[in-house]
C-alpha cells in the first residue's frame, strides 16, 4: 500500500468483516491502534529528520525567516493519511502481524 494511494478521507467499515480475524471487536481495536501509533511515531521522527537542517539555534524572532522549502515539507506530511487510516486499512489487507502474549503459567513451588 502506497502512501500516496491511500484515500485522506475516513469510510465506513463493517465491523463484521474487520473481527473475523480476531474475533473480537476490541482486540481488533487495539491491534488498528497500536499499529496506528507505530505509524505516527515513523512519521513524525521522519519530519522531525527533514526538518532539524532548519532548526534555528538562535532565539530571536527576528532571525526566523521564511523558507519555502521547510513550508512545503509541513505541507507534504498535514496532506498525507492520518495514521489511523492508514492502519485500518494495512489490518483490513492483511499487512499487519499481530499475536497475543500467552499468559505466564503458574508455577507452585
Amino acid at each position: 500500500m502506497s502512501i500516496n494511494k491511500q484515500s485522506r478521507n475516513a469510510d465506513t467499515r463493517d465491523l463484521r468483516k474487520m473481527d473475523q480475524e480476531t474475533e473480537n471487536v476490541y482486540l481488533t481495536t487495539v491491534v488498528i491502534s497500536r499499529r496506528a501509533d507505530q505509524i505516527a511515531e515513523k512519521q513524525k521522527e521522519e519530519l522531525r529528520n527533514r526538518l532539524e537542517p532548519f532548526a534555528n539555534d538562535g532565539d530571536n524572532l527576528e532571525e526566523i525567516q521564511e523558507n519555502r522549502e521547510q513550508i512545503e515539507i509541513s505541507l507534504m506530511y498535514e496532506r498525507m493519511p492520518k495514521p489511523t487510516l492508514l492502519a485500518t486499512q494495512e489490518f483490513i489487507d492483511n499487512k499487519t502481524y499481530w499475536r497475543v502474549p500467552s499468559a505466564p503459567e503458574n508455577v507452585k513451588a
